[in-house]
């Protein structure tokens, strides 16, 4: 039966952590079948192993790794952290979105690139005098136009 682990991390580091994670497990042919970064949890990860030898073996020498925690944690526990992964992307090229967090919050923006494997989109602020791309997270933005939409809005 497989465990789950939860990894200690530097707050931010997380993704540069499951990526060492992942390359040493699989550099030292590990029982190690997923690393996973926690949505809305900052400063731990969590790691699916055979054993917790197998799981630390797969976090020595990662730097911002911090050491894992004493007890196993139950799938159930982290259920509802996973559940935001499991969306399917609905934005598209040219498509008018809302900033919904982080500096530029309310701000509207068109989106000019998706990229799905990372979960990312780039858009250029609409108010901004000089378009400069910007990158961000895809939850980090809701759509409010389609492409095909503009016309009837007569601004």
């Amino acid at each position: 039966m497989n465990q789950i682990f939860a990894l200690r991390t530097t707050a931010n580091r997380e993704d540069q952590v499951v990526d060492f994670v992942t390359g040493n497990a699989q550099k030292k042919q590990l029982e190690v079948y997923a690393v996973i970064k926690p949505h809305g949890l900052r400063g731990y990860i969590f790691i699916e192993a055979k054993d917790r030898q197998n799981a630390e073996e797969s976090f020595k020498g990662v730097p911002y790794a911090r050491g894992l925690l004493p007890n196993t944690v139950s799938y159930e526990e982290i259920d509802p952290m996973l559940e935001q992964g499991k969306q399917e992307v609905n934005i598209k090229k040219g498509d008018i979105v809302e900033i919904i967090s982080g500096p530029f919050k309310r701000e509207k923006a068109k989106i000019t690139r998706i990229d799905e494997s990372k979960e990312e989109v780039v858009l250029e602020l609409l108010e901004a005098a000089v378009p400069i791309p910007m990158t961000l997270k895809i939850d980090a933005v809701k759509v409010i136009r389609r492409e095909g939409e503009e016309e009837e809005d007569n601004e």
